[in-house]
């Protein structure tokens, strides 16, 4: 990788446009939440940073978050991987394997001390010392303190490396652990998500060539930009919650109406994520938008807190600065409702009977 081999050069390689690149970084800035002035550091940056070494590696997973991550619609995967980053190890794409892979990864190590990112997709088995998990003969939370111990920081890929996720699930017979309670001495971002969203992953990377810093964390390690608020808060199912409308079996009329599927076992009100602004598919849509209920799954322990079709009837809502749970927020708002109506029957007889005054005083009654 040369000092010359910017995200900018790399993109001009493949024959990228000037105004496809600028658009590229405009959308990727909006996709980070960023303000308008700050899509001319993404260009600079893009322009003049040389591109991200990384070391992608796996623990156990299913490798979702690598087929959500080769799918992203803004930036197209192609360009995050052959152009933002210098995906140097990843066993599940690159072409080399067994010694040849091996040998790639120690000297990646050794040229970019560091000064690389280790992104983990999966989780270290730690019971019987690890042996659940064997990468390259030797047990993976070998090379997981291996890849970790020169690295600038380390990005764990969804629920698996986050929290555990299924793998994690009572009774965890293999004890599978999340990154950041293995790697003790470095900087670890969670990314959760099973898998996480795909503009999410390429979000956080494309921040840290950019202003080449972490993003801002929160007490959990997620970056805040796409973790700080819940689904239920920028819902498009939201008014009706906030009506009182629920779905109340699948396919009744509610559903058929896109009424809020919170009774459903909808997770939205306590999960938080992007899905809700940023959305799956190139933005096309989300489950809830597809008639599914969120099941949580960037929260710590999502899989044991099933069934996932049961509403959290006894979970207290912040609504309208009172706490409410769904039957309450169901009632209040019939009851505003009737007040509505009260209220509004009575300013009309007041107006009425004001009208009907002034008349009388018109004509000198």
């Amino acid at each position: 990788m040369s000092n010359k081999d910017t995200f900018f050069n790399a993109m001009q390689s493949r024959g990228v446009s000037r105004r496809d690149f600028l658009k590229f970084c405009t959308v990727t800035a909006a996709t980070m939440g960023l303000s308008a002035s700050a899509v001319a550091q993404v260009v600079e940056a893009m322009e003049t940073k040389t591109r991200i070494p990384v070391l992608w590696i796996h623990g156990l997973e299913c490798t979702c978050c690598s087929e959500s991550f080769i799918r992203s619609g803004h930036p197209l995967a192609t360009d995050v991987v052959l152009s933002m980053i210098s995906l140097d190890y990843d066993d599940t794409l690159m072409a080399a394997a067994g010694h040849q892979a091996e040998a790639c990864l120690d000297e990646i190590i050794e040229k970019y001390k560091g000064n690389y990112i280790v992104a983990v997709e999966g989780n270290p088995p730690l019971n019987e010392d690890g042996m659940y998990c064997i990468i390259g003969g030797k047990p993976f939370t070998h090379q997981l303190h291996k890849a970790a111990e020169h690295a600038k920081a380390v990005i764990a890929w969804g629920s698996c490396a986050s929290s555990g996720c299924v793998q994690a699930a009572k009774p965890n017979p293999t004890q599978a652990t999340p990154v950041h309670k293995v790697i003790l001495d470095k900087p670890v971002i969670r990314v959760p998500g099973c898998p996480p969203i795909a503009d999410v992953m390429t979000g956080v990377l494309t921040y840290m060539l950019t202003f080449d810093r972490l993003p801002e964390l929160d007490s959990q390690r997620r970056p805040k930009m796409f973790y700080s608020q819940r689904i239920h808060d920028k819902c498009y199912r939201r008014p009706h919650f906030d009506a009182g409308q629920f779905v109340e079996s699948w396919d009744d009329e509610g559903a058929r109406k896109g009424y809020c599927l919170y009774k459903m076992g909808c997770k939205g009100p306590t999960t938080y994520n992007a899905c809700s602004t940023v959305g799956w598919n190139d933005g096309v849509s989300f489950p809830i938008q597809s008639g599914h209920g969120c099941i949580g799954c960037s929260e710590d322990d999502f899989w044991d807190k099933q069934p996932f079709y049961e509403r959290l009837s006894n979970v207290e809502i912040p609504q309208f600065g009172v706490e409410a749970n769904a039957d309450k927020i169901g009632m209040a708002a019939a009851g505003v409702v009737g007040v509505g109506i009260a209220a509004h029957a009575v300013a009309s007889a007041v107006k009425h009977s004001s009208a009907k005054s002034t008349t009388k005083e018109d004509k000198g009654e």
